[in-house]
């Protein structure tokens, strides 16, 4: 069986910023095992498998180089562009909106051109967060920085906008060049969701125009070390700060991430708060690398 991979970087418009995603059509036939298999030979953060779907448009899989995943921002920017350079997109009039079923639920995205660029824009879950009751001390320990450095006026929470992470406040940007984390051990301390990624965060910014600055560590499960540009906890920290920091009823943001890693990009957040809950949407674009085909049995 002959399997054709689709390589893009997404939330950049270059081919070597930003987070790189695989995007596999047609994949009905292959069964889980054969989705993981290819995800682990592949090695990207995560690879997307484009299935056929009975409750919605198409179903989305997400698969790390060990495990599957209930959703993921990049990827699904980098399908949405996809779907669009390969005619995939049954209506051909901009914008055009899809249902994707996904195993965090059905969600709305919507594709559209912004001159020559598409852009694709996904609802993702109501934020939900949990306080974190374990030590500042180990957390501050396991980032490879003093435990001053994260920031006090600030709660560490679990967020959640379709998986869990840690949102950590850190003090300043200098910060995030000398974290060396100890992905092994982030199991033990997140105790209450063992299978989180940690997400450090901070208000100062290299790029004038973004408010928060972010780098993503993964659970040790996934098989990955570090995520370049991280779209599920950008909208987490969406939520975040209109919940914790501005303490608003809405927000417009531009969160950067990956800078340290030589692989920055950008990624749009609105977040509006309704009666129950936090409402959050992500942006952003994607570029196509290259293409390749493997074989499997």
């Amino acid at each position: 069986m002959n399997i054709t991979i689709y390589h893009y970087t997404a939330f950049s418009s270059l081919p070597e910023k930003g987070n790189s995603a695989a995007i596999i059509f047609d994949t009905d036939r292959l069964t889980d095992s054969q989705m993981q298999s290819i995800a682990q030979m592949i090695g990207f953060n995560e690879t997307t498998f484009v299935c056929q779907s009975s409750s919605a448009d198409l179903r989305l899989r997400f698969f790390t180089p060990g495990h599957e995943m209930a959703l993921c921002g990049h990827a699904t920017m980098a399908t949405g562009v996809a779907l669009h350079d390969h005619n995939r997109l049954q209506q051909q009039d901009f914008p055009v909106s899809l249902n994707i079923e996904t195993q965090a639920g059905c969600l709305p995205i919507i594709v559209n051109k912004n001159g020559e660029q598409v852009m694709v824009t996904m609802r993702q879950l109501p934020a939900r967060f949990v306080p974190f009751e374990g030590s500042l001390p180990e957390v501050a320990d396991v980032l490879g920085l003093r435990e001053d450095e994260i920031d006090a006026r600030y709660p560490l929470v679990y967020g959640n906008t379709g998986i869990w992470t840690l949102l950590i406040p850190i003090r300043s940007l200098e910060s995030f060049s000398r974290m060396e984390p100890e992905n092994k051990r982030f199991p033990a301390l997140l105790q209450h969701y063992s299978h989180a990624s940690v997400h450090p965060f901070c208000l100062e910014t290299y790029d004038p125009l973004a408010q928060l600055h972010g780098r993503h560590f993964s659970s040790p499960f996934s098989g990955t070390r570090e995520d370049a540009v991280t779209g599920t906890a950008s909208g987490a920290m969406g939520a975040y700060y209109i919940e914790y920091i501005q303490r608003s009823n809405a927000a417009h943001l531009l969160i950067e991430q990956g800078f340290e890693i030589e692989r920055d990009g950008r990624v749009n957040v609105d977040v509006e708060r309704t009666p129950s809950s936090i409402e959050v949407k992500i942006a952003g674009t994607a570029t196509f690398v290259k293409a390749w085909q493997i074989e499997i049995e």
